[in-house]
């Protein structure tokens, strides 16, 4: 009777421990590289984040965006996890997950610009991975760029459009000039 009572114990925590973590989600996702592209007609401008020691250890690389006042650019980004030989493109993964990340675009002050989105996952709700960023007055601050994972949880899908649920894969602040 005991060893059926301990196995029966056994069982029931084994089964626990994995509805625990499907109820906290996956993992956030290893990103070493973030590449902003902005374009305007054949005005074509990249910038980027590297980092690719991950947290701590050596400084991240990160370039001042530069952009016209004034001026609509169509942006898209991408994720690396430049870890691994041969990189690992996130942005895949996330387009495939898109019901579960959300990209945010914020600068530090809307004279800055605004972002809208031109991507929607199959519930209708924003991603991210491509729109639009149009640029106001000139001046300086910071862009704020955001990748939100948020699973669902105990099947229940969490993403609502905002940045509220979920946590971030990474959450960076460029320098912005515009001018």
């Amino acid at each position: 009777m005991k060893k059926s009572s301990i196995l029966l114990l056994c069982f029931v925590l084994g089964f626990s421990a994995c509805k625990k973590e499907d109820e906290i989600g996956e993992e956030n996702e290893l990103i070493t590289t973030i590449k902003l592209n902005f374009k305007n007609g054949t005005d074509i401008k990249s910038f980027s984040y590297k980092d690719l020691d991950g947290d701590g250890g050596i400084t991240p690389v990160i370039d001042k965006i530069s952009l016209a006042a004034n001026t609509t650019y169509d942006l898209s980004i991408e994720f690396l996890d430049e870890s691994k030989s041969p990189a690992v493109n996130i942005t895949q993964e996330v387009s495939g997950e898109s019901d579960e990340h959300l990209v945010l675009f914020t600068p530090s002050t809307i004279a800055l610009g605004t972002y809208s989105y031109a991507d929607k996952d199959v519930n209708l709700l924003p991603i991210g991975l491509i729109g639009k960023y149009s640029t106001q007055s000139a001046g300086m601050g910071m862009l704020k760029v955001q990748l939100r994972h948020q699973p669902p949880i105990n099947g229940k899908n969490t993403k609502d459009g905002t940045s509220i649920p979920g946590s971030d894969d990474i959450n960076i602040d460029f320098a912005l000039e515009v001018k």
